[in-house]
């Protein structure tokens, strides 16, 4: 049985009004990951994703460079135990 794992990821740089939310939501279900991503601030874009660490890896990687006209400046991780609470991907709003 594989290992299923949380990352905590906060993006910092142009990834508002670029498509970056819903950018993270179609990669995070291409990988069939289950969590949420929400805009924070004027600059920032946080996402909760649970799955295989090497899954989590390819999806941290795929954030690092982001929609076109994007720019990720800042990217911080935390990495968490999962706690199946998700029961799919989605976009928050607050």
């Amino acid at each position: 049985m594989e290992e299923f794992n949380r990352y905590h990821i906060r993006l910092r740089g142009r990834v508002q009004g670029v498509g970056f939310r819903a950018f993270v939501h179609r990669n995070a279900k291409a990988l069939g990951l289950t969590g949420w991503v929400r805009n924070v601030g004027y600059d920032q874009v946080e996402t909760v994703a649970e799955g295989t660490i090497d899954v989590l890896v390819k999806f941290e990687e795929i954030l690092k460079i982001g929609p076109p006209s994007s720019q990720v400046d800042e990217i911080s991780t935390d990495k968490e135990p999962a706690t199946g609470e998700f029961k799919r991907f989605s976009v928050r709003y607050f």
